[in-house]
């Protein structure tokens, strides 16, 4: 049997391999024993641990090479200007709305090779990267693993070069595990309970973007995360930001996430409860529903709101409408390039994507009820209810 895992040893494994020791923040060792004290706890077999282990060295490892890059090279120096950032509810348009934007040959946006294997900086690179095909075949081993992923996110056809969320730049500072960086491990997602610091996270990010932008032509940074509980954090590190915020009807959000990660999670750890699973995403949806009520920053004048809607019915138009907020113009050649994109890549390329309101009546809930909880939210920012399954 394989012994338990040891956070010293794994640290100074990465350490002595790399012959790197600074780690960019001295908190960095507690968090990671945290972590490491979750995957004993979890009742792995012998190869799940391994497969821990190899995950949490080739996160140490990314993480001393990428502060060693910032000693070696002037990364820090780079100006990220005005950034274009995309947020909302899972499963209100946010990724297809960042995919349009990502397509402007004027944009940058990051990609999952780099999120993924982060040094060197990819500028400092001549001729083809290796690095892509790496991970190329890192997200061939996800789909497979993970095949009814594709009908929720097809987006992930795009390989190595798909777009990963902000919080995916956070992979190495284990205050979150997700699918994108432990899908080799059998686990479920790590969300909550490990400490936070969103100050720190947009550090890394910003960090990341810096490291993307280094010695490559100068573009407009496009970018999606989940932002809405750390607003004031994200306009710290960015304040000539802008934000474009989608709402969708919070009834389809929470049975729509359900189904989403209940498809993910089936490929890692197998069967899933759906009823658990049901009443934990209604839970996180109301989290987030109060949050984006009472948030004091939810009104600031560097964000959009925009309802699903009104996305759904007019893709590019919606894009022209948040480049014009963002006094940014959509040219002849993104708004072709964004129109070939749509006629490309239908939603249900690998399948269709099925969900149910049912989840919710299914533990009890009352969905004429739930829209009465959310009609607030509703009519603050207009999000008639969806008359769907």
């Amino acid at each position: 049997m394989t012994a338990r895992l040891v956070a010293q040893d794994m640290l100074a494994r990465a350490q002595a391999e790399t012959g790197l020791h600074d780690y960019g923040d001295h908190t960095l060792p507690e968090r990671f024993s945290l972590v490491v004290d979750h995957l004993n706890t979890i009742g792995m077999d012998d190869d799940g641990r391994r497969r821990a282990a190899e995950v949490c060295h080739w996160l140490l490892t990314s993480r001393l090479e990428f502060f060693e890059d910032r000693r070696r090279h002037p990364v820090a120096e780079e100006a990220i200007e005005r950034p274009m950032f995309v947020t909302g509810e899972p499963r209100s348009g946010t990724t297809l709305m960042h995919a349009l934007m990502s397509v402007d040959p004027d944009s940058r946006a990051l990609r999952f090779w780099e999120v993924m294997y982060p040094s060197p900086p990819p500028g400092t690179v001549a001729g083809d990267d290796p690095r892509r095909a790496r991970a190329d075949a890192d997200w061939r081993e996800i789909n497979t693993k993970l095949p009814k992923w594709l009908h929720s996110h097809p987006y992930n056809d795009m390989l190595g070069d798909g777009l990963p969320e902000d919080e995916r730049t956070w992979a190495f500072d284990f205050r979150v595990l997700t699918p994108t960086a432990w899908w080799r491990v059998p686990m479920q997602t790590v969300v909550g309970g490990l400490p936070t610091d969103p100050a720190a996270q947009y550090r890394i990010h910003k960090a990341m973007l810096q490291q993307f932008q280094y010695r490559r032509p100068r573009k407009r940074w496009v970018l999606k995360g989940f932002h809405g509980f750390r607003l004031q954090e994200l306009f710290d590190a960015y304040p000539d930001a802008t934000l474009m915020w989608l709402h969708r009807d919070p009834v389809q959000v929470a049975a729509s996430r359900t189904m989403m990660m209940a498809d993910i999670l089936e490929g890692i750890v197998g069967p899933v409860d759906l009823h658990a699973a049901a009443k934990m995403h209604l839970a996180l949806t109301r989290e987030s529903i109060a949050n984006t009520m009472a948030h004091p920053l939810v009104d600031d004048p560097r964000i959009l709101h925009v309802r699903y809607a009104d996305f759904i019915a007019d893709q590019v138009g919606t894009v022209r409408r948040y480049y014009e907020f963002c006094g940014r113009e959509l040219t002849v050649e993104a708004e072709a390039a964004m129109r070939r994109y749509l006629a490309d890549n239908p939603g249900d390329r690998h399948g269709k994507f099925r969900y149910s309101t049912a989840l919710l009546t299914d533990i009890g809930e009352d969905l004429g009820a739930l829209h009465d909880e959310f009609r607030p939210f509703r009519e603050r920012f207009g999000v008639p209810i969806e008359n769907r399954g």
